[in-house]
């Protein structure tokens, strides 16, 4: 919010805070100029934080997870304001029992969604696929390699599934 200075990334952080299931917050800030906010941002709330190549977002995951020895992590991305935590215990507590590489929520309203992706996944992501599977579609290599990977869908309410809504901050329309 302007006038209060509450920022998406707040409302994101502090909403994912509320989880004794999350060990770590790390941000993903690319490097420029542009992102020096980021650093700071993180600096002032105690985050910790990585840098790493503009187009090649999955080598930030690997970096976050690296730096925390995370064997899992929970990716949402400040383009996506609310994120539909309200399932969060249930869905990594699922990850963990199926020894998912990867659990995906993607029959929701475009902006409420989160992945849940094992280190090892994203590490073989990266080695096996190509520019386009390292760039903002960081599952993406799994996502077309199925067969490769242990992954789960998780299937919500049809209520949640709406095409016609899109409560994201990264497109114009």
């Amino acid at each position: 919010c302007i006038k209060t200075g509450y920022t998406i990334l707040d409302n994101i952080i502090a909403c994912a805070l509320e989880f004794k299931c999350i060990d770590d917050i790390v941000l993903a800030i690319s490097e420029g100029d542009e992102n020096l906010e980021y650093i700071k941002y993180a600096e002032n709330n105690n985050l910790k934080y990585i840098i790493g190549d503009q187009e090649d977002v999955l080598s930030r995951l690997i970096k976050c997870a690296q730096l925390t020895n995370a064997t899992d992590i929970l990716r949402t991305t400040s383009e996506s304001p609310f994120p539909y935590f309200e399932i969060l215990e249930d869905v990594l507590k699922s990850h963990y029992q199926n020894g998912s590489d990867a659990t995906f929520i993607d029959d929701i309203i475009d902006g409420c969604g989160f992945e849940i992706i094992s280190s090892d996944a994203l590490r073989k992501s990266h080695k096996l696929g190509d520019a386009r599977h390292r760039s903002e579609l960081c599952t993406l290599f799994i996502r077309e390699n199925i067969e490769q990977f242990k992954t789960k869908r998780i299937k919500l309410d049809r209520r949640l599934d709406r095409e016609d809504l899109r409560l994201t901050v990264d497109n114009p329309e």
